[in-house]
């Protein structure tokens, strides 16, 4: 456990929402059935128990000490000038790590989300603190938000040590804001849960429904090919995004509240809620509930993301056909704890997860009907083979238990959206780990979204230097390319870009647009949204910028791709590429000063998350206060 020192495993507990009745049985008696219990109003746990010898007192409480004392006075009087009562500072104090802002479209609802959780925190026992942190918004952060993730990270940390709270709720939706939140909370090791924003209403068009931004890239595709006007596509634009929350498809955003789920960081059903559905602030407030039990316990994230527990989540990422950003992202929260997640447990838990949940950009639906048919727990009990169920998650439950009595664990009735794991969309999950000596530290593709055609390919190279060259140069009528050519992007990386932008979707060039062609081999040290499709080679590394084989890649080189044997090949003699290395020169950093000089220096490469070399934790250390 972490430094609470209080066991709550040895105590079992009730599956239900809310604190016990009065007539319930005291912790270790026979629980009533889970069935009990119904709906959203089912799955947390009941009882705290008892602290153990020798707990550690609250953080709040040694912050504001005993009344009548020094310690403490001037913290008492000035908290009560805001209208609270002695009471009141007597009892656990929840942070709400608030995330809201008008530059970021997905969390612009959190205000009123914050509000239920606060609600839940009184009903609780507790007393609710709201307090900012840095807000990383996909449309409006320029040049990329992963160059601002880490920096997010950072300050969730340093305002979870700094301020007198016993336990946080973290309030996230937009891309970045997970991971960073999460990242931040285990190095900060105080008692958290996480409370996602949720995804919009599906977009509608004429009969169709949209997703973003998968649809926003399939439009804008056709409407530089000329096979919709603008008047069309303005009505598009119009009609896409309907309702707050974050991108509707399995994008990263929704990936993400998926596997803060699996990681056992959120309450079950936390991931598909519609944003603007009313179950979402009942879960808030459930949460908020469930934040003062975790300040009582000292449950903390160390004890609930595991070793098991990310293997449970990125058995979650291969089965919802989830965002190749989730792979670095999770590395990085890991990284956070000590826990090493290579490339290999990636693509070797992919190989015999199978793609089960038919959402868009892989399949035909989105996360409106994967809430409807059950969410992620439904996906979940569907894995339960698979699954660790030793792992532990904020309810004070472990993942067996779950899956053995929780009401939301059940089998999905829609089989459309969730397939079943004997008949899966695709034997293996949604990503593939490449090797070869184009990539000899990694690569990701998508396979669930590629094109089965060009799973096995071989092509000449056409390459870009830079982001700057490849906007000026694809549209280029006189660009020497043909549909069986491999387009290269250098300089997209950590380093290079600098921040590792969503550019590795590179556009398809417009003359062959205007021949048909909807897909090509793409490669890059770059990422691409979770929203986007493709046989689509991202995250090489290392990177072109420290002198990976990417930056040797010159026009004309013949480069193959064997996904199945996971192998990615430059055909270039060793000879040749040595000639060519000793020719090479890095490119100077981008930036002289401050944050973005500091991020250049200190990002490690794509498979090691892409966090700073100084703040992940050496295996065998603590984590935490």
């Amino acid at each position: 456990m972490c430094a609470a020192k209080c066991s709550v495993q040895s105590v079992p507990m009730s599956i239900t929402y809310g604190p016990p009745p009065p007539e319930s049985p005291a912790p270790g008696a026979p629980q009533p059935p889970s069935g009990a219990a119904s709906g959203r109003e089912a799955a947390a746990s009941a009882a705290a128990p008892a602290p153990t010898e020798g707990q550690r007192p609250r953080r709040s409480a040694v912050f504001f000490g005993a009344r009548g004392t020094p310690t403490g006075f001037t913290a008492r009087a000035f908290t009560k000038s805001m209208g609270f009562t002695q009471e009141d500072l007597a009892k656990p104090v929840i942070g709400i790590l608030q995330t809201w802002s008008e530059f970021n479209t997905c969390n612009s609802h959190f205000r009123q989300l914050a509000e239920a959780v606060k609600r839940g925190v009184w009903q609780e026992g507790g007393l609710p603190l709201e307090f900012p942190t840095i807000s990383l918004g996909e449309v409006h952060t320029q040049p990329t938000t992963m160059l601002f993730r880490n920096l997010m990270a950072m300050d969730v940390e340093e305002m979870i040590r700094a301020q007198p709270m016993d336990a946080v709720v973290l309030l996230a939706g937009c891309d970045k804001t997970t991971p960073a939140a999460l990242m931040g909370a285990a190095s900060a090791n105080v008692p958290a849960i996480l409370v996602s924003g949720g995804p919009m209403l599906n977009g509608r068009y004429r009969g169709q429904e949209l997703g973003a931004c998968t649809d926003c890239g399939r439009f804008t595709t056709e409407l530089r090919a000329g096979r919709i006007t603008p008047e069309e596509y303005c009505a598009i634009e119009d009609s896409i995004c309907r309702s707050v929350g974050s991108c509707m498809v399995m994008g990263t955003a929704s990936t993400m509240a998926s596997l803060a789920e699996a990681l056992g960081m959120a309450l079950p059903g936390n991931a598909a809620i519609p944003a603007p559905d009313s179950r979402r602030l009942q879960l808030a407030e459930l949460s908020g509930r469930q934040a003062v039990r975790l300040a009582r316990w000292g449950l903390c994230p160390s004890d609930v993301m595991t070793e098991a527990a990310f293997e449970n989540a990125i058995r979650v990422l291969m089965a919802i056909g989830g965002s190749t950003n989730a792979v670095i992202h999770l590395i990085a929260i890991a990284g956070r704890l000590g826990i090493d997640l290579p490339l290999e447990q990636f693509d070797a838990l992919s190989r015999d997860t199978p793609w089960i949940v038919n959402l868009k950009p892989s399949g035909a639906y989105q996360m409106e009907e994967l809430f409807d048919a059950g969410g992620i727990p439904a996906v979940m009990k569907e894995l339960e083979p698979l699954l660790r169920p030793e792992a532990l998650t904020v309810t004070g439950h472990t993942v067996g238990e779950h899956l053995a009595g929780h009401p939301l664990y059940q089998p999905t009735w829609n089989r459309k959206v969730i397939a079943a794991l004997s008949e899966p969309l695709n034997p293996e999950g949604g990503i593939a780990v490449l090797r070869g000596n184009l990539c000899p530290d990694g690569a990701v593709l998508k396979q669930t979204a590629a094109s089965p055609e060009l799973m096995v390919h071989r092509g000449r190279a056409v390459v870009f230097s830079s982001i700057a060259d490849l906007r000026r140069r694809i549209d280029d009528p006189d660009l020497d390319v043909g549909p069986s050519d491999v387009l290269v992007l250098q300089n997209a990386g950590p380093v290079g870009a600098p921040g590792m932008p969503e550019v590795g979707f590179m556009p398809i060039p417009k003359k062959l647009l205007a021949q048909g062609v909807r897909d090509m081999v793409r490669i890059s040290d770059a990422r691409m949204s979770g929203t986007s499709y493709g046989t689509i080679v991202l995250h090489v590394a290392p990177e072109s910028a420290v002198g990976g084989p990417l930056a040797l890649v010159q026009n004309g080189d013949w480069i193959s791709l064997d996904v199945p044997n996971r192998r990615l090949t430059l055909e270039v003699p060793d000879e040749e590429l040595a000639r060519r290395r000793a020719n090479w020169r890095p490119p100077p950093f981008q930036f002289e000063r401050g944050y973005r000089l500091l991020y250049q220096q200190h990002v490690l490469q794509a498979p090691q998350g892409a966090d700073f070399d100084f703040l992940r934790l050496p295996a065998g250390r603590a984590a935490g206060l």
